[in-house]
C-alpha cells in the first residue's frame, strides 16, 4: 500500500502564527487528557449477554478446542476414502444417520456411508463429507460418482481456536464480532471494566426544554439531547443533567453536588470571558485545577479541562456546533481514557478534497465533510461546506465526519490531502 502523505504541516498546525501564545494546540490538549485521566476503578463480572458495548478488564483465554469435535460443515455422506478402490462409480449402503447434538456416532468401516448433517461429529473412520447434491439416493444406498479428496467438508477440531488460546486483550469493547469470539471460547462471564459516571450541565438563561413555551429571545436546549446521546454511545453513565443555575453561588452549589457523585462533568457554555461566563470562577471558588483553558482550534476555542475533586471537568462551548465539535475530538478521547478502551475509537485518516477550499488562516479549522466516492488511487473523496457556524446543526445528519484544515493554509486545490475523522465507525 503507498502512502500518501498530507501537503499540511506536521500536526493539526494550530499552533501557527500568534495563536500558539495564548492557546494550546490539538494534540497537546488530547496529551494532557491522556496524562490526567486514569481508567475508572473496579472491575465487574457481568454475563456475556449483558457485555455488549462494555470495555473488557480481563484477558479473554478460550476454555477448549473451538471446534471441541470433528464436525461436518455441511449436510451429506460421511465416507472413508480409502475404501473406495478403483476408478468408481461406487455403491455405498447407508448404514446410520448422524445429527447434531447426538452422543458418539458408531465407527465407520469399509465401503459404507453415514447419512450426517451440518454440525453432528465425523465419525471414527470417516475421512470426508461428501455434499447431499453430490449424491444420488437409491433407498438404503447411495451412488458416489466423484473420489472426494480426504478432509472435505469437515471442520477439525481446534481449527477456530486452540483451548487456551488468547482470544481478547483487555481494553477492547465489546461488539458483536468480540461477543461471538468469547462465546466461542466458552467465556459466559466476562470481567469488564464499570461505566464511569457523568453529569452534563448545560448552561444559559436563554435555552428552553426542547418543545416547550418559549419567547422571541429564548431557544430550545439542543446541548442536553446531544450530548446526552453522545455521553451513553461513549459507553459512559450518565447519572444526572440539569440546567445550570444563573447565579455565581448557586452555580458553585450545582458543580460540588455534580463532581461529588460523578467521575467527569461536562459543561457546556459559560467559559468564555464575558460578565455572564460564571463556569470557571465557581470552579476557581471550589477549588479545581484548570489543566488547559482554551485549544487553537476553530469552532470550540474555549474549550477546558480541569480537576474537580476526584472528578474530572471538560467544558465545551455553548454553541451547539461547537460543543459537538469539542466533544467529538476531545470528549471522545477523555471518555476511551475513564473507560480503559485502549484501541478502537475514530482514528484519522487522509482524504481527498473534491474541490477547491479556501478560508482565513490562523487556528485550526474543523469543517463536517461527507465522503462523496474513491479517486483513481482508491482515496476517499470528501466534500464540505464553504464555512462552518458554530450553532448550526441542522447538516449534522448528512455528514460523515470532520476534516482538519492546518491553521497557517489558507488556499487547498481540488485534491489535496486533509485529515478525516470519522463521526461515526465505518
Amino acid at each position: 500500500m503507498t502512502i500518501h502523505h498530507a501537503i499540511a504541516p506536521s500536526g493539526c498546525g494550530c499552533d501557527a502564527r500568534d495563536v500558539a501564545k495564548t492557546l494550546i494546540t490539538i494534540d497537546q490538549a488530547l496529551a494532557v487528557i491522556a496524562a490526567h485521566v486514569p481508567p475508572a476503578d473496579g472491575t465487574q463480572a457481568v454475563a456475556l449477554a449483558e457485555a455488549s458495548d462494555r470495555i473488557l478488564a480481563q484477558t479473554v483465554y478460550s476454555q477448549c478446542m473451538a471446534p471441541p469435535f470433528d464436525n461436518a460443515a455441511m449436510d451429506g455422506y460421511a465416507v472413508m476414502t480409502s475404501a473406495l478402490t478403483g476408478r468408481g462409480p461406487w455403491l455405498l449402503p447407508v448404514v446410520q444417520r448422524i445429527q447434531a447434538g447426538q452422543g458418539a456416532p458408531d465407527p465407520l468401516c469399509g465401503v459404507a456411508a453415514a447419512r450426517i448433517l451440518t454440525g453432528a461429529p465425523i465419525p471414527d473412520g470417516a475421512d470426508a463429507v461428501v455434499m447431499q447434491e453430490a449424491v444420488t439416493r437409491d433407498g438404503d444406498h447411495i451412488r458416489l460418482d466423484a473420489r472426494p479428496a480426504a478432509g472435505s467438508n469437515i471442520r477439525r477440531a481446534g481449527s477456530d481456536m486452540g483451548a487456551g488460546t488468547r482470544v481478547l486483550d483487555a481494553g477492547c469493547r465489546l461488539g458483536p464480532p468480540e461477543i461471538a469470539a468469547c462465546a466461542a471460547a466458552g467465556a459466559g462471564v466476562v470481567r469488564v471494566r464499570p461505566r464511569p459516571r457523568v453529569a452534563l450541565l448545560v448552561t444559559g438563561d436563554e435555552v428552553r426544554n426542547v418543545g416547550a413555551a418559549r419567547s422571541d429571545a429564548q431557544i430550545w436546549d439542543v446541548n442536553t439531547p446531544m450530548l446526552a446521546a453522545a455521553l451513553t454511545r461513549a459507553g459512559l453513565d450518565l447519572v444526572a443533567t440539569g440546567q445550570g443555575a444563573d447565579n455565581p453561588e448557586g452555580l458553585t452549589r450545582q458543580l460540588a453536588d455534580m463532581a461529588a457523585h460523578a467521575d467527569l462533568v461536562v459543561t457546556t457554555g459559560g467559559i468564555s470571558v464575558g460578565d455572564a461566563d460564571h463556569v470557571k470562577p465557581a470552579l476557581a471558588r471550589l477549588g479545581a485545577e484548570l489543566l488547559f483553558s482554551g485549544v487553537a482550534i476553530k469552532p470550540g476555542k474555549p474549550v477546558s479541562f480541569g480537576r474537580l475533586g476526584n472528578a474530572v471537568w471538560l467544558g465545551l462551548p455553548g454553541n451547539p456546533l461547537s460543543a459537538f465539535v469539542t466533544w467529538q475530538v476531545f470528549g471522545t478521547a477523555l471518555a476511551r481514557a475513564l473507560t480503559g478502551e485502549t484501541a478502537g475509537g475514530p482514528a484519522r485518516r487522509h482524504a481527498v478534497t473534491a474541490r477547491r477550499l479556501g478560508r482565513k488562516p490562523g487556528r485550526c479549522e474543523l469543517r463536517l465533510a461527507t465522503r462523496v466516492g474513491f479517486d483513481a488511487a482508491g482515496r476517499e473523496i470528501v466534500t464540505f461546506d464553504d464555512a462552518i457556524h458554530s450553532g448550526r446543526v441542522g447538516g449534522l445528519p448528512r455528514a460523515d465526519g470532520l476534516i482538519f484544515l492546518p491553521a497557517e493554509v489558507e488556499d487547498l486545490p481540488a485534491g489535496a490531502l486533509v485529515d478525516f475523522q470519522p463521526l461515526r465507525q465505518m
